[in-house]
């Protein structure tokens, strides 16, 4: 695939999914199902009522929830899709030991979509940065590294709304 974006595109979008909060929301309602109304600061009691605000303000401004009567905020799409990305980069972690043998899920994703991001936009789409590269844990990492990096690929050119610069309006 050969889908190119810019710095502050790539930039924007790590940003908005490496964020702890919408990592957690979006696995939580992955592993377990929607969650209903009310009921959010009960299931992710680790987040204060900000982070829980902002994720859910997020994840509704980009398309990675929406609220189902009854049922309460479940997965759209663009949602779930972002919930198998975030299986695969935390499943090439744990694998490399990467960043650190014991490491926090959200932690781990992080560290890979930082890994991934220089290799996305055009002055290094070649590969991955040679800072980043140089902390890989075996020269067998970055070839493992293919699914998480197409997935990631993938989402992005199917989600535009995520690589804009500029913030949302907030979803009310």
């Amino acid at each position: 695939m050969t889908t190119r974006f810019t710095s502050a595109e790539v930039r924007r979008a790590v940003e908005l999914l490496a964020s702890r909060s919408v990592i957690r929301l979006v696995t939580e309602i992955d592993d377990n199902g929607a969650i209903p109304p009310r009921r959010l600061a009960g299931t992710l009691p680790d987040l204060s009522s900000h982070q829980l605000r902002r994720a859910a303000e997020a994840a509704r401004a980009y398309g990675l929830v929406r609220t189902a009567p009854g049922s309460g905020l479940e997965l759209a799409d663009a949602g779930a899709e972002l919930a198998d990305l975030y299986d695969a980069a935390a499943r090439w972690a744990r694998r490399h030991a990467y960043p650190a043998p014991v490491c926090e899920f959200s932690s781990r994703i992080r560290h890979v979509l930082d890994l991934l991001a220089p290799s996305l936009a055009p002055e290094r789409a070649d590969g991955l940065s040679p800072r980043s590269a140089a902390h890989l844990p075996s020269a067998d990492a970055e070839a493992d590294l293919a699914r998480p990096r197409a997935l990631l690929i993938q989402w992005l050119a199917g989600n535009p709304q995520a690589t804009r610069v500029s913030e949302p309006e907030p979803v009310v």
